[in-house]
């Protein structure tokens, strides 16, 4: 590998995520993987799917 791609490499096993970030990072995997399948799919709606499970799993 080049070193440029390994100094990447390094700095990114150094990132915490934090809670808010984490959620981000998972709605963008799951719009992403979602849109592969079904051109129909928009952000929105993976936001609004994720608001309904935030809910279930929160007991509201």
């Amino acid at each position: 590998m080049s070193t440029e791609l390994n100094e990447l490499i390094e700095k990114a096993r150094k990132i915490v995520m934090n809670d808010d970030h984490r959620e981000e990072q998972r709605r963008s995997f799951a719009y992403g993987s979602a849109k592969i399948e079904n051109d129909d799919i928009t952000r929105e709606i993976i936001d609004q799917a994720a608001a309904r499970l935030s809910s279930r799993k929160n007991g509201e």
